[in-house]
């Protein structure tokens, strides 16, 4: 364990190293990438705004100027994200390093489903990722950053607010995207049904809508759809799980 340790300390320390050496890199093309109107989200929801023939699902973006308040905060956000992203890049040879350990205390029959889990967890935490990044931190941003109880008011987003509105909704969505896992194993001890699901399939619905609303928040259904849609189909997705976990064991 300890040369384990050792090993993915050493590899995620290097990665930050060079995380943090291309620092107009990180975070002008891709921490700040959401905060300018050239953004991909928004110029493909414009073309798309174009084909439909639906003028408000072009998001009207405008500049967010980020501002600093705290002497060290520049620094330490540079150090943090360089940190984070080290994380999330060596997250596959993390995994490895895991899996040689705990593999010779696994049963052959037990190593397969170990594997395919690790497999699942690792690409359905990073589809939440991209989904965060790409959907709903951009439309969150969006209007949030653009958001006025007065004229008299105007929005000065601090840097720290941008960076932990960021980190927080890419790791909210990352797990979130690990509910059918969750429910695979929570099905695999009897615990979940998926007639259960089923049941709260109508309050999903509306809670999926009303998170969507307050993203996108815009006149056309279409904008709040796109958003919604994705978290109900991992709901859907989810209870499928527990149904063939069910179908199996009987």
């Amino acid at each position: 364990m300890r040369w384990m340790i050792i090993r993915s300390l050493a590899v995620v320390v290097i990665l930050a190293v060079i995380i943090f050496t291309f620092k107009d890199f990180v975070f002008g093309s891709i921490i700040f990438a959401p905060t300018r109107p050239d953004f991909v989200t928004y110029r493909a929801m414009c073309r798309l705004s174009d084909l439909v023939g639906i003028a408000a699902l072009c998001p009207q973006v405008s500049q967010v100027n980020l501002i600093n308040i705290n002497l060290a905060s520049q620094l330490m956000t540079h150090l943090s994200v360089s940190f984070y992203l080290a994380i999330i890049i060596a997250l596959p040879y993390l995994l490895t390093e895991i899996w040689f350990f705990v593999s010779p205390a696994l049963y052959s029959s037990e190593r397969k489903p170990a594997v395919v889990a690790v497999i699942a967890f690792f690409l359905q935490f990073f589809i939440g990722l991209a989904l965060s990044y790409f959907l709903i931190f951009p439309l969150t941003f969006n209007f949030l950053g653009n958001y006025q109880v007065s004229p008299e008011v105007t929005n000065q987003i601090s840097l720290n607010s941008y960076i932990s509105t960021f980190n927080g909704l890419m790791l909210s969505l990352g797990l979130v995207f690990e509910m059918p896992i969750v429910a695979y194993f929570f099905a695999r001890i009897g615990v979940l049904k998926a007639s259960l699901l089923v049941r709260f399939r109508k309050i999903v619905i509306v809670a999926s809508l009303t998170l969507a609303a307050f993203i996108t928040p815009s006149t056309d259904v279409f904008t709040m759809c796109l958003v919604a849609l994705p978290l109900y189909l991992l709901y859907e997705f989810s209870r499928l799980v527990v149904k063939h976990v069910e179908q199996k064991a009987n």
